[in-house]
């Protein structure tokens, strides 16, 4: 592993690891690098059967052989680059001049070798210079990289910036600005929040009015001014490309002057940061402004910005206004912007649990070779004994398997996710519509179980280091920082449990959620047949108190009772459901001559014993509908 020094001298969290602990392996692998491709092999292959993807048309040219390959080759560039940039660009944060963003050059390097790599494409139709690789495996590698480098991977929203186009755009509008994306020559953002509105995307201000001029309707779709500001936009004004295409959401000016107040006139358009024609080449500079950078407690090596468009610090085409093209029709903003955000929200919940993955490895490795005090068996206090090593303790394996439990599973939910968008996309009528149901009710799950329980899991990372893991010298504290920010991306906890308990349970009379009792209760019968006679009657009862709770939540129809404890209900909703992964998987273990097939069961024997008993509380609450924090006065709290 190549060494770097910070420029104050000091070496840096590469040196102290190599020096220090090792951290490159003889293989060439890692310690994370190590613990992750076999637990992903397991799952791909073992579990979810993606080599049987290859006989469906899109995916035929592929096999375990091209799967195995580019899951080594993404290790490999994970190692080399995104490892070592991760530290330093969280001790260097990208900084503001002359109204753009300096990155350093580690971030501009990991930059490089991924665009190299060229898989941001990965899962694309070739016409658009994708590989037309199943998305399990492309979620797969954004494991690798999300674990190796967490606060440089809200660059790859390019890639869902380009599928919304790919989705939603004129094919003018994909060829000129998706593909340029996906080559990864340009990036892409989505500008949804202001200040004022937050979550409540009703009262955004952001306005588009019809451009007069004769491009009001040119080749790259109807053409507007915009006005306003935008807040918490990732991965803007960096220096790592020539040009940005923001998407952003606004409200369109009626000829009377006035707009839409619901979000039924929210709208849709391209605005890119340089102005481009009809081959893509460069113009002139969009007025779009740097405002200020946001410091957060984590993620510091992508800069987090609030922009502002149309503030006359540019005058493109001399008028004021940032010129952007509408996508789609007029007050169809929302519901596109959607289709990029419900993909966004399964890959934060690959994320969460790709940190949860980094920090487990970390605190796997070193409670292996931390030695302090004896076993009780051994004479305790007996200091001619030798000390052993910490994960010899039992209360260090409970937080050893806490972190696999959390980590692993989070990783398995939210590739269960991507085979089910394979399914979606290329499966039969039945398949597609099976796949649809369970994307719809488990989306608020993939996103929010990884976020909140991988927090937990970097925390017992921390827990395991003791004094070391507070210190900079290990990357755990890290994790632990970027990782607190996946519980507010893509909508908030308290969203996904209204969308969960407020809608999705609801659909058709409850038929996606008939659609997971289906898949829970076909886990329950094979366990069953494996000999986990006990877990599966266990899952069983957790899938009964889930119905119960659901029904009794509902009981009166009234939404203020139901959904004031939407968010324990999505709690045990997703401890259930995280269950049902866990037991699968040991299923699919049973009898594997595979590495991973006895952690499998340690895990789900774990989850089994110390997290599964705890949805009773959780789904208390949301049956007797308790009135508490509804009602509570202001002036109590």
């Amino acid at each position: 592993m190549r060494c770097t020094s910070t420029p104050s001298g000091e070496p840096s969290f590469v040196d102290k690891q190599s020096a220090a602990r090792g951290y490159a392996v003889a293989a060439g692998k890692t310690v994370l690098q190590r613990k992750l491709l076999p637990a992903l092999d397991f799952m791909l292959h073992d579990w979810l059967k993606v080599s049987d993807l290859t006989s469906r048309q899109r995916f035929e040219e592929h096999s375990r052989e091209t799967f195995d390959e580019l899951m080594s080759a993404a290790s490999d560039v994970a190692a080399d680059r995104f490892e070592p940039a991760y530290r330093i660009s969280d001790e260097q944060e990208p900084y503001a001049v002359d109204g753009g963003v300096v990155t350093p050059q580690e971030t501009h390097l990991a930059f490089q070798a991924y665009r190299d790599l060229g898989i941001l494409a990965a899962s694309h139709d070739a016409d658009f210079g994708g590989m037309q690789l199943p998305r399990t495996v492309d979620l797969a590698t954004r494991v690798i990289f999300g674990a190796s480098g967490h606060n440089l991977a809200p660059f790859l929203l390019t890639d869902a910036n380009a599928s919304l186009l790919l989705e939603h755009g004129t094919e003018m509008q994909k060829r000129v600005f998706a593909v340029p994306e996906l080559e990864f020559r340009w990036t892409g953002t989505m500008c949804l929040s202001e200040s004022q509105a937050g979550s409540s995307l009703a009262d955004i201000t952001t306005v588009a009015r019809g451009d007069g001029e004769d491009y009001a309707t040119d080749s790259l779709g109807p053409r507007y001014r915009l006005t306003g500001n935008k807040m918490w936009i990732s991965a803007a004004e960096h220096d790592l490309t020539e040009n940005i295409i923001h998407l952003v959401l606004a409200k369109i000016v009626r000829e009377d002057g006035t707009v839409d107040p619901s979000t039924k006139g929210i709208s849709l358009f391209i605005v890119p940061k340089v102005l481009v024609d009809e081959d893509s080449r460069l113009l002139e500079r969009n007025d779009v402004t740097l405002v200020s950078l946001n410091h957060k407690l984590g993620h510091h090596g992508t800069p987090n910005t609030a922009l502002a468009f149309g503030d006359g610090t540019h005058t493109p085409r001399g008028a004021g206004g940032a010129i952007g093209y509408l996508v789609g029709e007029a007050g169809d903003g929302l519901r596109q912007m959607f289709h990029m955000m419900n993909a966004a929200r399964i890959e934060i919940g690959l994320a969460a649990a790709s940190l949860g993955m980094a920090g487990y490895a970390t605190a796997l490795d070193y409670a292996k070779d931390r030695r302090q005090g004896r076993p009780r068996t051994q004479g305790a206090k007996n200091p001619s004994r030798p000390q052993v090593p910490i994960i010899e303790h039992a209360d260090v394996k409970r937080m050893l398997l806490a972190q696999k439990a959390y980590a692993e599973g989070g990783t398995a939910l939210a590739l269960y996710a991507a085979r089910l968008l394979d399914d979606q996309m290329t499966g039969t009528p039945a398949q597609a519509e099976r796949a649809s149901m369970l994307l719809d009710i488990l989306t608020p799950v993939v996103k929010s179980w990884p976020s909140e329980w991988c927090l937990e899991s970097n925390s017992l990372a921390i827990q395991v280091l003791g004094g070391a893991g507070y210190t900079r010298d290990w990357p755990v504290e890290m994790y632990w920082r970027d990782q607190r920010l996946n519980m507010i991306h893509e909508g908030t906890h308290g969203i996904q449990g209204l969308d969960l308990l407020g809608r999705k349970v609801r659909v058709d009379g409850g038929a996606h959620l008939d659609a997971l009792g289906l898949e829970i209760r076909s886990t329950v019968g094979a366990a069953e047949r494996a000999g986990m006679k006990a877990e599966a009657a266990a899952l069983a009862r957790a899938w009964d108190q889930l119905l119960d709770a659901t029904e009794r939540a509902w009981a009166t129809e009234d939404p203020s009772e139901a959904l004031a404890n939407a968010t324990p209900y999505l709690q045990g909703f997703g401890h259930v459901v995280a269950a049902w992964i866990h037991l699968d998987l040991a299923v699919a273990a049973a009898g594997s001559d595979h590495s991973e097939a006895p952690g499998r069961t340690a895990a789900m024997k774990y989850f089994f014993a110390y997290e599964l008993p705890r949805i009773g509380a959780w789904f208390d609450v949301a049956a007797r509908r308790e009135p508490l924090c509804r009602d509570v006065l202001p002036e109590h709290l």
